[in-house]
């Protein structure tokens, strides 16, 4: 999910309907990308008003202006970069699968955009790296192995850029963020957290965090727990929350979750989709 300066939130959806957007109540606006995607993932808008988007399944990150007019594409579209990933219906197999770091990309997950106008992207599913591009979409360098160590990943799933410029890399199946600096050092990792899969940083620098286990959190840009919540209270029947994949945050401080309904491997979640919690304080 992205939210533009006009307050418009952009969704992204696996069925056939890939960019939905909607104002901050919930009313549908329109939608577009039909032709482009083969199954949207992760979004961002930057302060030039242009949403990209990446594409698990073919391999490729998207430039759009806001009416979904497409105008710069990374990537070759269904021609994933080698790294010894073999595809199988056992997500932890295939992870395991691979052996090395690669070109981009393979399955690209997140993407966000630096003050400076490089372009970072998360990857992903198939790959065990970031890359950094500069804003034409020139490849400036990548890092990145498969592991547990600093800098190694397990299902990148998710960045963002925060405004001194830092890369936050949700690395989902480790079960932390890392924090990079632009030129990919890494300063420090949150391991508080069980198989995170977005976040958000709000003006205020508060992280929004979603995670898998069914909880939302929310910690100070310093790591400390200031809220979680889940399905405590919730009748097993009618969980609040059953697979938190998405998270944003609007101007006013409201927050917004999104979930997958309906998984690559067929099973039906039931989720509500996306919820809104409205900030008390």
């Amino acid at each position: 999910m992205s939210i533009d300066p006009q307050k418009r939130i952009y969704v992204l959806n696996r069925s056939e309907h890939p960019v939905m957007v909607f104002d901050l109540e919930g009313n549908f606006i329109k939608s577009w990308g039909e032709g482009y995607f083969t199954r949207a993932h992760g979004s961002c808008i930057n302060s030039d008003e242009f949403i990209y988007c990446t594409d698990d399944l073919n391999h490729t990150v998207t430039k759009f202006d806001l009416e979904g007019n497409a105008l710069m594409v990374l990537g070759t579209k269904d021609q994933p970069s080698k790294t010894g990933y073999k595809s199988g219906p056992d997500l932890f197999e295939s992870i395991a699968s691979i052996t090395h770091g690669g070109s981009p990309f393979n399955r690209p997950t997140g993407v966000d955009i630096s003050s400076e106008g490089d372009i970072f992207v998360s990857d992903g599913y198939g790959n065990a790296r970031i890359h950094k591009f500069n804003g034409d979409g020139t490849l400036l360098f990548s890092w990145g192995e498969p592991g547990p160590a600093s800098s190694q990943f397990r299902l990148p799933h998710s960045l963002r850029v925060d405004r001194l410029d830092r890369i936050w890399l949700v690395d989902r199946e480790n079960s932390r963020i890392q924090i990079f600096n632009k030129d990919g050092e890494f300063l420090t990792q949150w391991t508080n957290l069980f198989r995170p899969t977005d976040l958000w940083i709000d003006d205020e620098d508060i992280v929004y965090v979603s995670e898998l286990c069914r909880r939302v959190s929310i910690f100070t840009i310093n790591g400390e727990l200031l809220a979680r919540w889940g399905n405590e209270g919730h009748d097993v029947s009618d969980p609040l929350f059953v697979a938190p994949h998405g998270i944003a945050v609007d101007s006013k401080g409201d927050l917004y979750v999104g979930e997958v309904s309906l998984t690559s491997a067929n099973i039906d979640r039931g989720s509500r989709t996306i919820q809104k919690f409205s900030r008390i304080q």
